[in-house]
């Protein structure tokens, strides 16, 4: 089953859609371990610039090689996309690692995810008023859903304090989120591969962030000390490795081969599957059983998701 509609209006491309949701999900699924990885760093004395420092180097360098075989003979077309390239990376990735780790050193992982998917919305809004794309009433709805499942699961009753700073963290990366599907969902004839795509944008914000710091204006720090996950002691390159292999590299490139075939305004829906994903990571690996409430908030999220699918298909039949 095959969607084809216009290439600039957001919504879903030419290719299986079965194949792009299955990516979506997988990006989802990788970048739901982040909150697990990148609190065991925080929690044993790194800053959050350092973790984020970490996260998008090695993940940088981890796919230097695989990229400059993509590029081989196709250079122009990074020079051709560079400044797409630079937002991405400054905008989508060194921001958004930045201000979530930020937000989750201050507020609670579940809180901080609901406030940064707020960046749909903005994916919605965008797409309205300047592509003319008016959401349909079941988008509507399912932007409704989708936010009422979010609290749900971010549990928001039980929040008895808020920080305000870390708030205001959350919805700087909810900003993140949706530049990061409006430029990951770029089609054209000549496009960048989505591994070449994740690599210039991690070189980017990596350099960018070094840069902060060698400036002063990010506050780095970080040891060799072992840190605690999952109640164990291990070192401090277990967390890392898994930050840049896991949840970026797999996460960044899937996501945009994902938001490629979706378009950007479903891509973002489904990437919405990330926060069931970190509810569902911690009660496997740390034993904290998801309340009735949060399986509800996983069934309005999927009740939204199913919406707009349905939204976007009535106004591109499959063919």
């Amino acid at each position: 089953m095959t969607a084809v509609t216009d290439p600039g209006d957001g919504t879903a491309r030419p290719g299986p859609a079965a194949a792009g949701t299955a990516l979506a999900v997988l990006s989802a699924g990788t970048f739901g371990t982040s909150g697990i990885f990148g609190s065991a760093l925080i929690s044993s004395g790194w800053s959050p610039a350092a973790a984020a420092i970490a996260r998008l180097a090695g993940a940088a360098f981890l796919l230097t090689i695989p990229a400059v075989v993509q590029l081989r003979g196709r250079w122009a077309l990074l020079r051709r996309d560079a400044g797409k390239v630079v937002i991405y990376g400054l905008v989508a990735i060194a921001g958004g690692q930045l201000f979530y780790f930020n937000a989750i050193e201050s507020i609670p992982i579940g809180l901080a995810v609901l406030l940064e998917y707020l960046g749909v919305v903005l994916v919605v809004g965008w797409l309205w008023a300047v592509r003319g794309q008016r959401p349909g009433r079941l988008t509507v709805a399912g932007v409704v859903t989708v936010i009422a499942g979010l609290a749900l699961l971010a549990d928001m009753a039980g929040a008895s304090k808020i920080n305000p700073i870390g708030i205001i963290w959350g919805l700087l990366e909810a900003v993140s989120l949706a530049v990061y599907f409006l430029l990951a969902a770029a089609v054209g004839e000549e496009v960048l591969p989505p591994l070449v795509m994740a690599w210039g944008g991690l070189c980017t914000g990596a350099a960018f962030l070094a840069v902060a710091t060698g400036t002063g204006v990010l506050h780095v720090t970080a040891h060799a000390d072992d840190v605690e996950l999952l109640h164990r002691h291990v070192s401090w390159i277990v967390p890392v490795l898994e930050l840049s292999l896991v949840s970026t590299v797999i996460a960044y490139v899937a996501g945009i081969a994902a938001a490629r075939r979706l378009g950007a305004k479903l891509a973002s829906f489904t990437g919405m599957a990330e926060v069931f994903f970190a509810v569902l990571f911690a009660w496997l690996l740390l034993g904290q059983l998801p309340s009735p409430m949060e399986f509800t908030g996983g069934a309005f999220m999927l009740a939204g998701v199913i919406l707009v699918r349905i939204d976007e298909t009535k106004r591109c039949p499959p063919t």
